[in-house]
């Protein structure tokens, strides 16, 4: 392994048995092409693809299907501000950024042959191309996307309410105090969809200055999640509000404020549509915008403009190197203060004992209300409800080296990241961030932190994996002496088989697939004897208000568990299955609302089973021992270029819950070397 100041003498990709390129740059600008050059290999037909969308331009490559989405990208204005955030990128950033899209190109041009025919229009790309991709992804799909704006805009419920299938992330940072070993340990471990632009690439870069292991976006030029020889950090996504939509008063086509009424800035933009035969039409497509953001929606004399915060922060990449660079706490703040990155909570640990969890994000400095009043259509008539301002680093909620030993988050409001509590939401406005509820996964990260004073490495590997389902113990008390009481002989012979099950889902596990469609029966919703208290947050809410409909939810589950399976205790692993790609495994670990920490999110497939989709995605333990002490899974695999050997090949190991040794060192990934690319 090069060391972070030694320069080597050529750039190198050495590529091990899992499609994982470790980088050696001879410089900055070298590491950077040639990482645009492994990830165009590793997924050349999915970033074209992604990067296309983001121009705005997908109709006129793809087709009449792209409409939607080519008009969401110009309404929110991703082409023309990628252009200047690229000018705003100091110039040696703006090298970097170039250096990685031509790798891209670079690839392309010397491998025409292995990129889809339908993606090579979009060649070549440009450094500008890496910053609109940035924009969509994390801006205009995270923070808010069409499908939430479209649902509120509609009267949809709320677009920020939870679902069974919202993006969430696990993160832990464990101090030397709790620490078996003395030495500060982290676990990051993402939830993200196993397609598209949410996909993690892993990778190592090193180069003068930078040794750094973890994953990135597809398509990102940097490591969102990392760590190095010293420090290390995770991200989960938080309960951050970064978005309003306003309500617009239109008169004469112009909207009021402030009792006067304003012109909306008007642009009409013409974009091409491809045709069956291949011919090209264009449309055209009326942008208008208010004091507020762009309109999104309009209908007789009223409007909808959406705002959205960190618009005006062109450096996320840029902060993400630098945290990459950092070599100690100091160092790491010094790159989160200037928040570029306008959301996901920050979870930290280094090796000099100390963890952090920091509430990230741009917040906007409202007038009042709590974080609920802001959820849904906002007045738009006022300048009392238009934020113009956000907070700064040190009014956001953090909690650094706190005396519990440990941090969590999974996806709970900043208030419950420890216990006891080292925050209190009084002591912030009330529209910074929920005041709970705490949901059963975080529920059952915070226990098994709790009940382990000194926590080993192997040990944190292993709660990782936990399939316990949290809500299963609340409930199941109730549940079982009700339906043996009031059931009929098929709702006790369910009872029985709950009673017999380890309350996990586990690929052998009986009972869990019964306990899930018995969920399903109860909408979902089960109505808690004890509803959730944030003066209670860790054993709220719990048991059953209406044990008699629990029952009868729980003959229609059992009913239909043995029409479809035959059996009430077929084994999770049967009908909850690992696909990806031609790889077709048990599945272990499900739902959030379950209270799993090894979560997955499953759809409906042939054969009455059901098929991952999302959940566990990029997963890193470190220890911050001397050599630093790390293992990984990339689950759905490190590629998705057609013919890859790489698509799904991790998942045996996934099916196992075994995480794999990360190679750092040219000795260790000599062992497992497959392949070396000089440049």
């Amino acid at each position: 392994m090069y060391s972070s100041t030694s320069a080597p003498k050529t750039t190198e990709i050495l590529w091990d048995k899992y499609g994982v390129p470790h980088i050696y740059g001879r410089t900055t600008t070298d590491l950077f092409r040639a990482f645009g050059w492994a990830q165009a290999k590793s997924h050349g037909n999915l970033i074209l693809r992604l990067y296309g969308e983001s121009r705005g331009r997908a109709a006129e490559y793809w087709g009449q299907d792209n409409i939607n989405s080519d008009r969401w990208v110009r309404t929110m204005g991703i082409p023309a501000r990628a252009q200047t955030w690229y000018t705003a990128q100091t110039p040696e950033f703006r090298g970097y950024l170039d250096a990685f899209a031509a790798g891209i190109n670079a690839y392309a041009q010397k491998h025409p042959e292995l990129i889809d025919n339908n993606v090579e229009g979009v060649l070549p790309v440009r450094g500008v191309d890496v910053l609109a991709h940035l924009q969509h992804i994390l801006h205009f799909t995270f923070m808010v996307n069409a499908k939430q704006v479209f649902s509120l805009t509609e009267g949809q419920p709320s677009a920020s309410s939870p679902s069974r299938s919202a993006l969430g992330s696990n993160a832990w940072a464990i101090a030397p105090s709790r620490s078996a070993s003395g030495n500060a340990m982290l676990l990051a471990n993402p939830h993200t969809p196993w397609s598209g632009a949410f996909l993690w690439y892993e990778a190592q870069l090193t180069a003068p200055g930078i040794d750094a292991y973890g994953a990135s976006f597809v398509g990102f030029p940097v490591l969102n999640i990392a760590f190095n020889n010293n420090l290390g950090w995770t991200h989960t996504v938080n309960t951050h509000d970064g978005w309003d939509a306003y309500k617009l008063s239109v008169t004469e086509g112009k909207y009021r404020f402030d009792n006067k009424l304003y012109p909306f800035k008007t642009e009409i933009q013409p974009f091409k549509v491809k045709q069956s035969d291949g011919t090209l039409r264009e449309e055209k497509l009326t942008v208008q915008h208010s004091l507020h953001g762009p309109v999104v929606a309009q209908t007789g004399n009223q409007a909808i403009a959406l705002r959205v915060v960190g618009l005006d922060r062109p450096k996320a990449l840029e902060q993400w190197w630098k945290m990459a660079r950092a070599q100690n706490l100091i160092q790491f703040e010094a790159a989160l203060k200037p928040l570029q990155i306008p959301m996901f909570s920050v979870l930290y640990a280094d090796r000099s004992g100390h963890i952090m969890h920091l509430f990230n994000g741009r917040v906007p400095i409202r007038t009042g209300g709590k974080f609920e009043d802001w959820e849904g259509i906002i007045p738009g008539d006022t300048s009392q409800t238009l934020w113009t301002k956000t907070h700064p680093y040190q009014n956001l909620p953090r909690v650094l080296d706190p005396p519990s030993g440990w941090l969590q988050n999974a996806n709970d409001p900043p208030w419950t990241s420890t216990f006891p509590l080292a925050l209190s939401p009084d002591n912030y406005p009330p529209y910074m961030a929920p005041r709970g509820p705490m949901g059963f996964r975080p529920q059952r990260s915070a226990r098994m932190l709790m009940e382990d004073p000194e926590i080993t490495f192997e040990e944190m590997v292993h709660y990782k994996h936990s399939t316990r389902m949290e809500l299963a113990d609340r409930l199941l008390d109730d549940l079982i002496p009700a339906a043996q009481q009031h059931g009929t002989e098929l709702a006790r012979s369910a009872a029985s088989v709950l009673t017999k099950w380890d309350r996990q889902a586990n690929a052998n596990s009986r009972g869990a697939v019964l306990f899930n469609f018995w969920l399903e029966a109860m909408e979902f919703d089960p109505p808690f004897a004890v509803p959730w208290q944030e003066k209670s947050p860790q054993t709220t809410p719990d048991g059953l208000a209406d044990p008699i409909r629990a029952v009868v939810a729980l003959e229609t589950a059992a009913t239909k568990v043995k029409t479809t399976y035959k059996i009430l205790d077929i084994p999770w692993g049967e009908v909850f299955r690992l696909r990806y790609g031609k790889v077709d495994l048990p599945a272990n670990g499900g739902y959030s609302d379950l209270g799993i920490f090894r979560t997955l999110d499953f759809v409906p497939v042939e054969k009455s089973q059901f098929q991952s989709v999302k959940g566990d995605s990029f997963v890193a333990a470190i220890e911050f021992s001397n050599p630093v002490k790390a293992k990984v899974l990339n689950s759905s695999g490190n590629a998705t270029q057609p013919h890859s050997l790489h698509i799904g090949d991790q998942l045996a190991l996934f099916e196992h819950q075994v995480l794999r040794p990360v190679l750092r060192s040219r000795k260790d990934i000599q062992s497992f070397l497959v392949l070396v690319e000089k440049f």
